[in-house]
């Protein structure tokens, strides 16, 4: 009989030979668009996905934006966010939640302004030292050349943090090497930062080891996305022990108590470690190794928060991946303000009850896995959401 390892790598490996062989069709034509393409050997790729229909990817869905001012975008906005999860409109005063990627953004502080603005946020800029922007050596000068489409991926990052009272510290890497982007991490803690988000990720390999030591930083809450690519072998850095890690889920409004239902979205990576040891605190039963994901948030670019970027996509866009739900937990911990309670995800397990328990979809595009909890959203923990998604700040 086959080890629980070597039927994930043989799973794995079928999946992406499927997927390379499916043709595109009209309903491909409508898919969401990757942000980042595929990336070379030694350099991460950001999880973000730009909804593609026509509907949804700009325009507005007519809802009055505070003060009576033109209608909001479509996608989902900070006041949407809080209604779904339960969250507070202040806190978070003191925290600063580090922003890594790769490659400058030009416009981002502008564009933040005009987001910020539009939904009725407090102004977080460089004047009033709410916002600071660095390269990956901690200086505001020389940064870093502009990235391929990576300033979408920072639109993202900016727009999707729950907590409007924290500080910002977006740190460039030079590139999307691992390298670069792990030294950009280590800076973000060096200036301050008590949450770090990382919305990107490499493919697990027995590589992975030689980039650990950037996301440990005991007292700092590290949270990172799953990915993007279903059920599939997991991503790094979100696979070590000592992440949190985001997986994501689709959100839609809804005539319930709660005003909303989720499931499952069919993207959010998940998957068994075959380099990572289980970790003391995790006891799901069919992963010999660490399991991905920890705890979710709304990740499914057809129902995305909105996003104003001007770099690479100029205006208001609907963007999602668990690039959007990794800063958004990241925004979650800092209101809740236990960042220190974060040396692993252990804290989420402790506190899954007081979680929304996310039930029904799965992440498995071209295989079927008999329903299990590794690619299913089952009641209790399951590979796509984790354990759950926030319900107010009690879990955190």
């Amino acid at each position: 009989m086959r080890s629980a390892r070597r039927r994930f790598a043989v799973l794995a490996a079928a999946l992406a030979t499927v997927t390379a062989l499916v043709p595109a069709g009209p309903a491909a034509a409508a898919a969401p668009r990757e942000v980042c393409g595929p990336a070379a050997a030694g350099f991460a790729r950001c999880f973000s996905q730009v909804d593609s229909r026509p509907s949804g990817g700009r325009g507005v869905r007519g809802q009055a934006a505070p003060g009576g001012a033109a209608p909001l975008p479509s996608g989902y906005g900070p006041a949407d966010l809080r209604s779904a999860y339960g969250l507070p409109a202040t806190g978070g005063a003191g925290e600063t939640i580090g922003i890594v990627d790769a490659g400058d953004s030009p416009t981002a502080e502008a564009d933040l302004a005009v987001y910020r603005e539009t939904y009725g946020l407090p102004p977080c800029t460089t004047a009033n030292g709410c916002f600071r922007k660095v390269n990956q050596r901690g200086d505001a000068a020389p940064l870093p050349p502009v990235s391929g489409t990576w300033p979408v991926e920072i639109g993202l990052d900016l727009a999707s943090a729950a907590c409007a009272q924290c500080q910002i510290l977006l740190v460039e890497g030079d590139d999307p090497a691992v390298d670069s982007l792990g030294i950009a991490v280590d800076t973000a803690v060096r200036l301050g930062a008590t949450v770090v988000s990382n919305s990107y990720g490499i493919t697990e390999s027995r590589l992975i080891g030689d980039f650990a030591a950037y996301y440990d930083h005991p007292g700092v809450a590290m949270v990172a996305s799953t990915g993007d690519e279903g059920f599939t072998v997991p991503n790094a850095p979100a696979v070590y022990a000592n992440v949190v890690a985001v997986g994501g889920t689709s959100l839609t409004k809804a005539d319930n108590p709660r005003g909303w239902t989720e499931s499952a979205w069919s993207g959010a990576t998940s998957g068994c470690s075959a380099w990572v040891a289980k970790p003391a605190w995790q006891a799901d039963p069919n992963c010999p190794g660490r399991t991905v994901a920890d705890v979710s948030a709304v990740a499914d670019p057809k129902t995305g928060p909105a996003v104003y970027e001007t770099t690479i996509e100029p205006g208001w866009t609907v963007v999602g991946g668990t690039s959007a739900s990794s800063p958004f937990i990241a925004g979650v911990i800092a209101l809740a303000g236990h960042h220190d309670q974060y040396p692993d995800a252990s804290r989420l397990y402790a506190h899954a009850a007081q979680l929304n328990d996310t039930v029904g979809g799965d992440n498995v595009k071209y295989e079927e896995c008999g329903g299990d909890y590794l690619c299913t959203a089952t009641p209790g923990y399951d590979g796509p959401t984790g354990n759950g998604t926030p319900n107010g700040l009690a879990a955190f």
